[in-house]
């Protein structure tokens, strides 16, 4: 579920479009939102693909009511594009530090709900001098542009382990697979990329950081949130709700046992060609780890730390207010139809 395309002002402002919620109406909105067209937006990463099958194969969005038209598309400014558009109504996989960004540039849209509130991400070397965080300092580090997730990851544990992220070289080469394959390759000194080669370190000739556990290091870091246009808040809250109620339920189910084999015979749909025995290892990381957001509401905190790492990077000139980056109602509002 990679979103590593980093946004700057000018693309922001180039999406951005210029409410209050209507009332609840309690239980009675499962049966409201029956028929209720939902317009989701997601980048197109296999993850995202693979539970999007689950859903789909356990019809948690039809069970509250909810007639899905799920679009993909390439890159962050994409979604920011398709929900200030009014094309989409929500989006439930984006990496929530752009939304940040855009909410405090003007941007009509609102954080709803988390979705993986764990990194799922780890920094990879070839070199076998790099071992530690503090190894990094003078090294090249292969990353997304300034600002993109990789970058701000990165940051965020050099910052850690106090290592003046000025005195490494980032190397802007793209998402986690070209990360990756520039580490693997020699290429760059480390980067970080995602857990579905973490398991194949050795066939790869890599291995990760003593302190490469980003979901370990880096706890506050929240991965990805769903965010929404206030249009669709306004005019779609009932139907936001159902959908969020379905994918709370999507959540627990994969974070429970019984999902193994559904799990991974959704990504070998997704992916058309063998990967089961990569997909039954990302699912125990998923059960070990506990990533997704089952309850959905994004904590003050979580909104607090993210925000604090836009400002320090010159993302961000000022900190929104909780309430007015976010509107968690519509999420507290899902979990009552979960009993």
């Amino acid at each position: 579920m990679s979103n590593d395309t980093g946004m700057n002002r000018r693309q922001v402002l180039q999406t951005l479009g210029v409410g209050a919620a209507i009332p609840f109406l309690g239980h009675a909105a499962v049966a409201q939102t029956a028929g209720k067209k939902v317009n989701i937006v997601n980048t197109q990463g296999m993850a995202t693909l693979t539970v999007q099958e689950v859903m789909k194969r356990r019809g948690f969005l039809q069970e509250f009511g909810v007639d899905p038209n799920i679009l993909y598309v390439a890159d962050a400014a994409k979604l920011m594009g398709s929900l200030i558009s009014g094309e989409s109504d929500i989006c439930m996989f984006s990496g929530i530090g752009s939304v940040l960004t855009a909410i405090e540039k003007g941007g009509k849209i609102k954080l709803v709900a988390g979705s993986l509130v764990k990194l799922e991400h780890a920094v990879y070397s070839k070199r076998p001098n790099i071992k530690s965080v503090k190894d990094l300092e003078g090294k090249t580090i292969a990353s997304g542009s300034t600002g993109s997730l990789t970058h701000v990851m990165m940051v965020a544990l050099l910052r850690k382990y106090g290592v003046d992220e000025k005195k490494v070289t980032f190397v802007n080469v793209g998402g986690t697979p070209d990360i990756f394959k520039s580490v693997a390759a020699g290429i760059a000194d480390a980067g970080i990329s995602e857990i579905d080669v973490y398991n194949e370190q050795e066939k790869y000739g890599v291995h990760v950081l003593q302190e490469g556990d980003l979901w370990k290091e880096l706890p506050s870091f929240t991965f990805q949130g769903a965010y929404a246009s206030e249009k669709a808040i306004r005019e779609k809250r009932d139907a936001l709700v159902g959908t969020l109620a379905a994918y709370a339920k999507l959540y627990r189910f994969l974070s429970s046992v019984e999902s193994e084999k559904m799990y991974v015979e959704s990504q070998v749909a997704a992916a058309s060609r063998p990967v089961d025995e990569s997909a039954r290892w990302q699912w125990k990381f998923f059960q070990q780890t506990q990533i997704y957001a089952t309850d959905l509401v994004l904590s003050e905190e979580r909104i607090k730390y993210m925000q604090d790492l836009n400002l320090s990077l010159g993302m961000q000139r000022k900190i929104v207010p909780y309430e007015e980056a976010t509107d968690m109602s519509i999420a507290r509002d899902a979990l009552k139809l979960l009993g």
